[in-house]
């Protein structure tokens, strides 16, 4: 058997045992609606459409957020049932059920119950739970106790109920922070007709010369989209055939005694009221719905009712029924509605006025929600969300909701304003620019040395006006940016739960933080992943700021790492656990930080699941950071009349190494041929290939470093041998895994640790020598170890911190121990 709306297949003997629901009811088994979160279009190779079942050739849609793929023109027919990642405003549940989605697993997954194979690549088959990964078959799953614990990853997971967001007028991609430019792809795919770009595999069908292919269209919504399904019908198809063949195109299951075609030709589109000229010829049509002259297209109508039943879903969710059925007439008013639902709820019809009706639309990408006027006539409703489209009907619920005085709460980051001002300044700035209005709009929390501010309000349109305003304003040439940011409230967070932030930098490492990114955020809660372009680190640590313990997990190469320590360590005071542990995923080119951790050399596409259980397993080591101040005594070059200010001392943090001179100039030269041309440098081998060419071409160069600087080792003179670099290092790892200090042991000097307080100091005679470090046929030459420096340069010469390179004026560089490790 096959079934005629969503091509699900079942032997004969197997039918009494099906138990999921086809895609014309599954919009009513849906327990919360959610809205999903589709990313750009791509291609899927062997996953299936969630609602047809067919397999996704064509370009296709997948959220974010959970597993759901679907084909373009099926997107309106998927029921927003995404996870739901955090309480939006009222909820009050705490315990959480499985959520299940079936199919598109690998052919190897095995069942939790019978623990045979439940996988395919040939069909959809077999259940996965959203949260803890278990896998089921249909026929099994129910077997499974309803409750979820999340799993093996339940203690890095932030619970759902712990996180709060007041989403009403944000789209999912925004509560998630998911990238803009994302989302700009997939809104212009919205403004093609879905249905036809699909809807050309019904067609094919059709070439069959007895068989007429048909545009029908659901309503007023979709004539004014031109948004259509084709159905193939034979030419001699009786009026009914027809009108269940539409009824199946827009995976409608009613009786379709109960709708009726309507015709409209071309000119008919133009007109305005399409919809009240009721057409001559439909009575004429009773027989067989072609005459010679085929009508262009047809909408498809429900005809009028005196009475219906409606279903009415408490909203509070104690009750012990998913629903209450109500049978309404032409009299009856949303307050009618409500007066004959509370008593059979077990409610006093007294309190009339603390209830409302509110008519929820389920869409796949949007829940919207409308509070009915008391007096609305509920048949007259009806009858208009029809109007606009039969399918909506579909996906349109009614809630009974108690009026509770609930509080609006948006937090809105808003960064890359000036920083160092007062928190008056701030605002009148946002004044300024953004024309906040300050009874609705407050500055909650102040990040001075970040320019950063966080705005709290209390109005939803005020607060979506300041979000997409924020996009387009720049203060003293900087842009801003704006994230919004959902409450953690901390003491829901149980003891033993320690929820790991994750920061990725999808420009790292061949561009793999992207497809990173999409696995974390469908492994764990999406509120708890980060994109690093978005913003920065602050706006993660200040949503993580109360909560009693947590780690991180930064996605990126060791450039990455000392921009999320360098955060952490200026904004320590301000959080709760003022030391989290973290951890490394090394998407760069050297990964020096990552290797001595033991987190590889770099990723090269593990199992995203694999890498959280080694982070949860993994154990705590202390780093010593250190702290760099440059202190320029001549003016930067280019200075006007030759009369100019010093540079003002600049200081910056440093974790693995700091090289003056050779080293120093080749990452200069790397960096000035990845910015002319950053299209090139998307692969690790190529990346290092740069850098040995750019190594070639210095082979030449003489060794007289040591007369341009002086170095002062913990207030001593040291004497510095015939060299061209000077390399301080913190970590047993420099230039992609080499070890500059070597493994022999030396009475003058104690075993380099990398929380010990002390740096080691080494020379390099040259590019060759320097190639002879990497080979491991050598080390440096050992120069000094101590916990304070002073180097003088006497003239300009490129130095390098962590791979970021530029040239230094003369003056004094003095290193030094940054407050507590890390």
């Amino acid at each position: 058997f096959i079934s005629a709306v969503c091509n699900f297949m079942s032997h004969e003997k197997c039918l009494k045992n099906v138990k999921i629901p086809c895609s014309c009811i599954a919009p009513s088994l849906v327990r919360v609606p959610v809205a999903h979160c589709f990313g750009p279009p791509g291609h899927y190779k062997r996953k299936f459409c969630t609602v047809c079942r067919k397999s996704l050739e064509s370009p296709a849609f997948r959220c974010e957020v959970c597993e759901l793929h679907v084909h373009t023109d099926c997107i309106l027919f998927a029921c927003s049932d995404c996870r739901q990642c955090h309480q939006d405003g009222h909820q009050d549940h705490d315990t959480y059920h499985h959520h299940w989605r079936e199919g598109n697993l690998s052919s190897s997954a095995r069942c939790e119950v019978c623990k045979k194979t439940c996988g395919s690549s040939e069909v959809l088959s077999g259940l996965r739970c959203e949260w803890c990964g278990i896998l089921a078959h249909a026929a099994c799953y129910i077997i499974v106790t309803p409750e979820c614990t999340f799993g093996r990853l339940r203690n890095m997971i932030l619970p759902p109920s712990c996180v709060q967001l007041f989403s009403r007028n944000f789209s999912k991609l925004h509560c998630f922070r998911i990238s803009e430019n994302l989302q700009t792809e997939s809104d212009e795919d919205d403004d093609v007709d879905g249905s036809t770009q699909g809807s050309t595999k019904d067609v094919q069908i059709s070439t069959d010369s007895s068989k007429q292919t048909l545009k029908i269209f659901d309503g007023n919504d979709a004539v004014k989209r031109n948004q259509f399904r084709l159905i193939s019908v034979p030419r001699i198809a009786k009026n009914e055939e027809v009108v269940e063949a539409a009824l199946r195109a827009y995976y409608i299951n009613d009786d379709q005694q109960e709708y009726e075609l309507q015709t409209f030709t071309q000119q008919a589109l133009l007109s305005d009221d399409v919809i009240n000229r009721n057409d001559a010829a439909e009575d004429s049509n009773l027989g067989s719905v072609f005459r010679e002259s085929v009508p262009e297209a047809w909408i498809i109508r429900a005809k009028p009712k005196d009475e219906e039943v409606i279903r009415i879903y408490p909203a509070w969710l104690k009750v012990g029924m998913a629903y209450v059925s109500l049978r309404v007439n032409k009299d009856s008013t949303t307050q009618t509605v409500i007066k004959e639902v509370l008593p059979l709820l077990g409610m006093q019809t007294e309190c009339l006025q603390n209830f409302k009706l509110v008519e929820v639309l389920m869409g796949s990408k949007q829940v919207q929600r409308m509070v009915l006027d008391n007096q609305e006539l509920i048949l007259n409703r009806l009858k208009d969300i029809r109007k606009t489209s039969i399918r909506q009907m579909n996906q349109t619920r009614f809630y009974i909701v108690e009026n509770s005085k609930s509080i609006v709460r948006v937090n809105l980051f808003v960064g890359g304003l000036p920083p160092q001002l007062s928190p008056e300044e701030y605002t009148n700035i946002l004044k300024d620019e953004l024309a906040i209005k300050t009874n609705v709009v407050s500055v909650s929390h102040v990040y001075q040395a970040q320019g950063a501010v966080v705005l709290e309000m209390s109005c939803f349109s005020e607060a979506e006006r300041i979000y997409m305003l924020v996009k387009d304003t720049t203060v003293n040439d900087k842009p801003l940016n704006a994230v919004v940011i959902p409450e953690v409230v901390a003491s829901k967070i149980s003891q033993n739960c320690c929820p790991l932030l994750v920061f990725v930098n999808p420009k790292s490492g061949g561009l793999k933080g992207r497809d990173l990114l999409y696995s974390f955020r469908k492994l764990l809660n999406p509120h708890q992943v980060f994109e690093l372009t978005n913003g920065g680190p602050l706006p993660g640590f200040h949503m993580f700021s109360k909560v009693p313990s947590f780690r991180v997990l930064v996605c990126g190469g060791d450039g990455t790492v000392g921009w999320v320590l360098g955060a952490l360590e200026e904004i320590r005071h301000k959080l709760v656990c003022s030391e989290p542990s973290v951890a490394i995923l090394p998407l760069g080119t050297g990964n020096d930080l990552g290797r001595v951790l033991r987190w590889g050399a770099g990723y090269s596409g593990e199992d995203p699941y694999s890498i959280l259980v080694s982070v949860d397993e993994a154990d705590d080591v202390l780093m010593d950071r250190w702290t760099i101040l440059l202190d320029a005594e001549e003016p930067a070059e280019g200075a006007e009349n030759g009369v100019a200010e010093p540079e003002p001392p600049k200081i910056v943090q440093m974790n693995n190494y700091c090289g003056l001179g050779i080293d120093a100039e080749l990452s200069l030269d790397f960096h000035h041929a990845r910015e002319e041309e950053p299209g090139k440098f998307n692969s690790r081998f190529h990346n290092k290939g740069v850098y040995v060419k750019v190594g070639l071409q210095k082979i030449s160069h003489t060794r007289n470093l040591h007369k341009d600087i002086k170095l002062q080792v913990d207030q001593h003179e040291v004497e510095l041998p015939s060299i061209e670099g000077l390399i301080f290092i913190n970590i047993p790892s420099w230039g992609s895994g080499a070890d500059l200090w070597g493994s022999e042991s030396d009475n003058r000097f104690e075993k380099p640790r990398i929380d010990d307080g002390l740096l080691e100091v080494v020379g390099v005679t040259g590019v060759v020598h320097m190639g002879q470090v990497q080979g491991g046929f050598r080390s440096g030459i050992r120069i000094a170890q101590g916990s304070y420096f002073r180097v003088t340069l006497l003239k300009p010469i490129p130095v390098q911190v962590d791979g970021e390179p530029w040239i230094q004026a003369p003056g004094q560089i003095i290193i030094s121990a940054a407050g507590p490790k890390v």
